[in-house]
């Protein structure tokens, strides 16, 4: 199966979930609605044909001050097919939160966490949100981009 057919499957089962489709240079990124983000992620994981196993990385991305402001990119593999999928949803400025991928990928643990520690993402559901490279006390987010150059 290949990526053109992978995003049939999913404009199939989840139709008014992807929001866009592009292709560069041979890669495939699907932008998705924030709040569907778990749901596809779980068919893309359990369907045997597509079998996406593997969250290879999982990162924030702040627009400041575009609104809406951040991104959260999903980037999967396939162990059985050796395809590669990009996935995308944005978050508002204001109260940024989205659902915890951990219950698909356990791998998210720690990629989640960086995001929250870093931009202040909230993912719901995750298990043990909190600090990951900053200590408890710091304050703020330092990779959002009004972040204080001098902390």
């Amino acid at each position: 199966m290949d990526l053109e057919k992978i995003v049939e499957r999913v404009k199939q089962k989840f139709p008014g979930s992807i929001l866009d489709v592009a292709v560069f240079r041979g890669e495939t990124t699907l932008h998705l609605q924030a709040e569907d983000i778990l749901a596809v992620c779980r068919f893309l994981h359990d369907d045997p044909e597509l079998a996406f196993d593997y969250l290879t990385d999982l990162c924030g991305v702040d627009y400041y001050p575009r609104e809406p402001r951040f991104q959260v990119v999903y980037h999967l593999c396939s162990m059985k097919t050796k395809l590669r999928l990009r996935l995308k949803v944005s978050l508002p400025g204001e109260s940024p939160r989205v659902s915890s991928v951990f219950s698909v990928w356990k791998a998210a643990d720690w990629l989640e966490r960086e995001a929250f520690d870093m931009y202040g993402i909230t993912f719901n559901g995750h298990p043990d949100l909190r600090r990951i490279l900053l200590t408890p006390e710091w304050e703020g987010y330092p990779l959002r981009k009004d972040y204080p150059l001098r902390g």
